[in-house]
Parts: C-alpha cells; structure tokens; sequence
C-alpha cells in the first residue's frame, strides 16, 4: 500500500457526472494505491502514519505536530496509477495494482481507520474507480510517499 500525502490549505474532489464534491481546508490530501496481496495491516500501518504525520509547524517553525494536532481535515482519494510500472516503454504497466474487489474493501477499511484516529467529520472521500477532478492548494509545499512493506 502507498500513499502520497500532501500538505495543503485547502483541496476538493469533483465528479461532475455524479454532481459530487468534497472539500477540506487546512489538512491533508492523500492519494491512496492498493496493490495485490495488500493486507488490513498494511491498511493500519498506513492510515496510523498519514494519520500521526507531523508535518505541520510548531511555534518553533519545524515540522512537529500532526493533522490531529492542528484540527486539520483529511481528504482521501483512492489512485490505483500509484503502482504504474514504468521502466519498460513509454506506457505505464498497472499489473500491481489491485483489483477492484480487492482494492475497495481496504479502501474502505483506510477511510474508517483514518475516521477512528481523526473523527469523522475530518474526513472526506472521493469515489473508488471514477474519474475525479482534484484540486489543491499545497502548502509549502510538502509531499509525502508512506508505503507498506
């Protein structure tokens, strides 16, 4: 499992088809890929790392203290190009990515995780498998990759 985590003041996920959207102010966007063979410990150990990040300055100016501390909102998209395979050609290879029926349970399992460790009105999704339209405003900017073993 890998996640992407950014630091932002503020992101959004749009699906137009659907007449869906999510925002988040302060906080953080994580970009979420399941592989095949993924487990729901590597669920834990990802959503407890995004989770207890600290990446957000303390009084000092360095980075100490985590979402939870500054109050911040998570905004969780699942990306499944997270495991694109790109060292052969010029097309990226999905062949690690996890399928559907094994990717949306620990998809789901990642968001209630996160939701028991922030709350749930911290936290808020995009839609596993549609086209989404992400907008963000990083902050520093600062990007993260936390990964399973």
């Amino acid at each position: 499992m890998k996640a992407v985590v950014q630091r932002v003041k503020s992101a959004s996920v749009t699906i137009i088809e659907q007449n869906y959207q999510q925002k988040i102010g302060k906080g953080l966007l994580i970009l979420l890929g399941i592989k095949i063979g993924d487990t729901e410990e590597d669920v834990n150990f990802v959503a407890d790392k995004c989770s207890n990040l600290r990446i957000f300055e303390d009084s000092e100016n360095k980075m100490n203290i985590s979402v939870k501390n500054v109050e911040g909102e998570v905004l969780i998209v699942s990306q499944f190009t997270l495991y694109g395979e790109t060292a052969k050609g010029n097309r990226p290879n999905f062949t690690e990515a996890a399928k559907p029926e094994e990717a949306i349970p620990l998809y789901e399992k990642f968001i209630a995780r996160v939701k028991i460790n922030l709350g749930d009105t911290k936290v808020k999704t995009g839609i596993f498998g549609e086209m989404m339209d992400i907008e963000l405003v990083n902050y520093g900017p600062v990007s993260v990759i936390v990964e399973s073993n």
